[in-house]
C-alpha cells in the first residue's frame, strides 16, 4: 500500500513564504523522513491567494472571518482564495491530513492572534486550517507533531 501525502504549511519546511521573508523550519527527524520519501505536499495559503513576500503582519478580526493587515487593508479574499486552493490541492493529492503552522491568521488551529495587533490570543483557528477541518481532513499544528505521526501511521502507512 502507498503511504498517504501529509499537507504541510512551507514555511514549515524551511520555504522563506513568512510574512517577514523568513521560515518556521522545523528540525525534526519524522519531517525530514516524510520529505525525503516525497510525503509532503508544501504550500502556503496567504501566498496561494496571491499576498507577496515579504507582506504586512495579518490577523483575523475575532469571532470573525474578517483579516486585516496591520495597514489596516482588508485581505479577506486573499485568505479565503488561499483557503480554497489549499483545500484544492489538498483533494487533488489525496492527503489524510495536514501539519500546519501554529497561531497564523491561515494556518493556525485552535489559538490565533485576536485581530487587534496586541499579541493577545484567542481560541479559534485560521481561515485555511478551519476550511480543511470543515472538509474532514484532520489538522494537526507543528507543536503537535507527535499526535500527527500517530494519526498517520493510524491510517496504515
Amino acid at each position: 500500500m502507498k503511504e498517504q501525502k501529509i499537507l504541510i504549511s512551507a514555511c514549515l519546511i524551511g520555504e522563506n513564504v513568512k510574512y517577514d521573508g523568513g521560515h518556521n523550519a522545523l528540525h525534526s527527524e519524522i519531517i525530514h523522513r516524510w520529505k525525503e520519501e516525497g510525503l509532503l505536499v508544501p504550500l502556503c495559503p496567504e501566498v496561494l491567494g496571491g499576498l507577496s513576500v515579504p507582506r504586512p503582519t495579518c490577523e483575523v478580526i475575532k469571532g470573525t472571518n474578517k483579516v486585516i493587515c496591520k495597514t489596516g487593508e482588508d485581505v479577506s479574499l486573499a485568505f479565503e482564495k488561499g483557503a480554497t486552493e489549499s483545500l484544492k490541492i489538498a483533494k487533488e493529492e489525496g492527503v489524510c491530513m495536514a501539519i500546519l503552522k501554529a497561531r497564523s491568521p491561515s494556518c493556525g488551529k485552535d489559538v490565533i492572534y485576536d485581530g487587534t495587533f496586541t499579541s493577545t490570543k484567542v481560541e479559534d483557528s485560521g481561515i485555511t486550517c478551519k476550511l480543511l477541518q470543515e472538509s474532514g481532513i484532520p489538522v494537526f499544528s507543528e507543536e503537535e507533531l507527535a499526535l500527527a505521526y500517530a494519526f498517520w501511521k493510524s491510517k496504515g502507512n
